[in-house]
């Protein structure tokens, strides 16, 4: 669980985050979404440590990651898993040895124990039988598949997700999302996702926080959604509804 508490973040006396309090449930699905500058992408990276609140607190499991030390904030961090907006693999590594890197980096195998886990893992996302390609030779999708075989390979208790459907297909979305969901349900981790995509919302939401304009406007689930009388949030999903059909629409021609 990470609970954010009085949450402010500022960059040159403007205000990015005001007051932001929130609750994300490990086993679930956590979502923050937003318009593009509502301040879902600050508040990730005040999660992981790439940002400094002027005030507030973040709590892992009731430890204040903003108060601890460097040597207690890299021990957390080898509790989270990461997936990049584009999968970010090394082009020059194998699949195997992309999702083997955080096992390289920081485990204490041996290498046929190292080997032995990222097999698993690829073969969690089904991927096992591209372990020795690399990623210029698989699809888009694939690579994502990739990219959370690695961020899982740690077993971590929190995994942060960063537009992870970006680029990719709706069929192929909803493949991500289904996996990201399950793996989330199955090792009971503390999942947060940043996105736009309302399939996601709408799919996988089982938390959701509601950002606009550094403000907390509304939280509830998938089901809370359309039965939401916030005007801003109505307004986002309507805007989102109808890119997406006007996409679909292109795309058919």
């Amino acid at each position: 669980m990470i609970q954010i508490k009085s949450l402010h973040k500022s960059f040159d006396g403007r205000t990015v985050l005001d007051d932001i309090n929130f609750t994300f449930n490990n086993g679930k699905t956590n979502l923050i979404i937003g318009q593009s500058g509502s301040g879902k992408t600050v508040l990730m990276k005040c999660l992981v440590g790439l940002l400094t609140p002027e005030e507030g607190e973040v709590l892992y499991d009731n430890r204040n990651f903003i108060t601890m030390g460097k040597k207690e904030k890299k021990t957390l961090r080898r509790e989270m898993g990461m997936i990049f907006q584009s999968a970010a693999l090394f082009d020059s590594l194998s699949v195997l040895e992309n999702v083997m890197f955080p096992l390289d980096m920081f485990s204490s195998m041996t290498n046929r124990e190292r080997v032995k886990r990222a097999q698993f893992c690829l073969d969690r996302v089904n991927l096992i039988d591209a372990q020795n390609k690399y990623p210029g030779e698989i699809s888009g999708g694939m690579q994502k598949r990739v990219a959370i075989a690695r961020a899982i390979a740690l077993q971590p208790q929190y995994l942060f997700c960063d537009e992870p459907n970006s680029g990719l297909d709706p069929k192929t979305s909803l493949v991500i999302d289904e996996l990201i969901h399950d793996i989330t349900t199955e090792y009971n981790m503390t999942t947060v996702i940043n996105t736009h995509d309302m399939n996601s919302v709408l799919g996988i939401g089982d938390s959701i926080l509601f950002i606009c304009k550094g403000h907390k406007e509304w939280e509830g689930t998938k089901d809370d959604v359309f039965g939401a009388t916030n005007k801003r949030l109505t307004d986002f999903i309507f805007a989102s509804d109808l890119l997406q059909e006007i996409k679909t629409e292109k795309n058919k021609g």
